[in-house]
């Protein structure tokens, strides 16, 4: 059974007179009735009976009419649908964030004020293959292998937030071994900037004691406010430093500095993404400032 046969018996079936349809269908009468017979032969029962000069549909044929008529329907729709599926497609940016989510996020929301029929689904996987822009993160001595026109890479470094209270009024600056014995704070869920962090205190021969997570940098910069321990910060991805109570020493010690690392996927040939790419990178560029 082919579209074509079964479009001839639709129209054949609604209007059950043969020279009507045919030119109706812009084909010659006989070759509709043609068509027809080879149908009702394929499906060995009469689709059509005579009614004097007329035709009228046997019960055969409201049978498959009814059946046939919405996957018509359905076939006729599939290319303004597909059509729409691919509008809706060159429009969706798929994002893979592993790092500065923060940052990201505000990104995104300055985009969309723009961009308001652009669609954004954001990714958080670090095994994900499939996405147009992927921000990752890597320490200053690791190597890098992306191509350097889909790829952006800005530097940023990581202070340590102490209380700013008397004890360290007159520091400038600070090592992690001085930081050995204080009570650390971190942002929880912040899986990449954890682990470089991490790094550098194995590198300095320390290890933290981590004795609160929470879920936001304002709620870290708070409690490093309240003078309940000290924390890694971001120069910034976090968002600028609100808290007067909080100060950002330099870490003396070892180069504490991260990539933060915009990648427009070799594949992804998506206008949407590349435009937002451009923009992201301006983005950053300005934050770094």
């Amino acid at each position: 059974m082919e579209i074509t046969q079964i479009k001839y018996f639709l129209e054949v079936a609604e209007s059950e007179h043969m020279t009507m349809s045919a030119e109706k269908l812009h084909i010659a009468q006989p070759a509709l009735s043609q068509a027809i017979k080879r149908l009702e032969d394929e499906l060995s029962v009469p689709l059509f009976k005579k009614n004097g000069r007329n035709i009228v549909i046997t019960k055969y044929g409201k049978y498959l009419q009814a059946k046939l008529k919405p996957f018509i329907e359905t076939v006729d729709k599939l290319p303004d649908d597909l059509f729409q599926m691919a509008n809706v497609e060159k429009k969706t940016i798929y994002i893979n964030v592993l790092a500065a989510s923060t940052l990201i996020t505000n990104a995104i929301i300055e985009y969309k004020a723009k961009h308001n029929d652009v669609i954004i689904k954001l990714l958080q996987n670090s095994e994900e293959e499939q996405y147009d822009i992927e921000i990752t993160t890597k320490l200053f001595y690791q190597q890098d292998d992306k191509n350097s026109n889909r790829c952006f890479v800005c530097p940023e470094k990581i202070f340590l937030a102490v209380p700013n209270s008397d004890k360290y009024a007159d520091v400038n600056a600070i090592s992690l071994k001085e930081a050995e014995n204080e009570d650390f704070i971190s942002l929880m869920g912040s899986r990449q900037f954890r682990y470089i962090c991490d790094k550098f205190c194995r590198h300095a021969e320390i290890k933290p004691k981590y004795v609160f997570e929470s879920d936001n940098p304002a709620a870290v910069q708070n409690m490093i406010a309240a003078q309940l321990g000290v924390g890694f910060w971001p120069e910034f991805s976090w968002g600028k430093l609100q808290n007067k109570k909080v100060k950002l020493l330099p870490i003396s010690d070892t180069a504490c500095s991260r990539d933060i690392i915009v990648s427009l996927s070799d594949s992804s040939e998506n206008e949407c993404a590349s435009d937002f790419f451009t923009f992201l990178k301006s983005y950053l560029q300005q934050k770094a400032k």
